[in-house]
């Protein structure tokens, strides 16, 4: 398939998190997901052991019962202390980008389901209880992958959005998916939709020197 002609900076820069302008009505190929888990796969992760794997969701009725259990991760999620409004930036600018986020993230809530195909990438193995070490090396061997996809996505005119609230009731997607919730740790879930229009721009972020540390904290 012919891709965006986009640079490598302009394809790292404006892969959007990408909510109200996923194109619901029109299917997304298999050969197209496809594509993108081929290029996944050359990602890096820990010693080459390669323990991912890849849930494509396509089917209407399961599609609506993982939308079902992320309504309810996200409604659990935006009662947390951390998303009370006295928990605003104090920022203007700031406050106001956080308000629309919130509206864009209820917007993919609702609509979860009508995304024509859903991604959940996974590692094998639980790391639930182990050290930070553990944990780190299997989060560093599947998030790689899983942003080389996004990022594939992108270049083919696709809109994703990487979503973790289902995880609150991981073990319900399991059941769905037939997914041994005992042997394999679902890490995310990411609507794959053709976007609506094609001309994302670099989102506001804080300045470098902000969060910049250099031989030391």
């Amino acid at each position: 398939m012919l891709t965006l002609p986009l640079t490598p900076d302009e394809l790292l820069t404006t892969t959007r998190s990408v909510r109200k302008r996923l194109d619901f009505s029109r299917p997304v190929e298999p050969e197209i997901i496809r594509e993108c888990l081929e290029i996944a796969l050359q990602a890096p992760n820990g010693g080459n052991r390669q323990p991912w794997s890849f849930v494509v969701v396509t089917d209407a009725a399961k599609r609506a019962a993982l939308g079902d259990i992320y309504r309810r991760g996200w409604a659990l999620y935006k009662g947390l202390p951390i998303n009370a409004p006295d928990r605003l930036s104090p920022d203007p600018q700031r406050a106001a980008t956080q308000l629309r986020i919130l509206s864009s993230a209820d917007y993919l809530a609702e609509h979860m389901h009508e995304a024509p195909a859903l991604l959940i990438p996974c590692f094998k193995g639980r790391v639930d209880s182990q050290p930070s070490v553990a944990q780190s090396g299997a989060w560093g061997s599947i998030l790689p992958a899983t942003w080389s996809f996004m990022l594939a996505a992108r270049a083919r005119g696709l809109g994703t959005s990487l979503t973790t609230v289902h995880l609150f009731f991981e073990q319900d997607a399991a059941a769905v998916l037939g997914i041994p919730f005992d042997k394999i740790t679902q890490t995310a879930l990411i609507p794959v939709a053709y976007s609506l229009g094609t001309d994302f721009a670099p989102a506001p972020r804080q300045p470098l020197d902000d969060v910049l540390h250099w031989d030391g904290w």
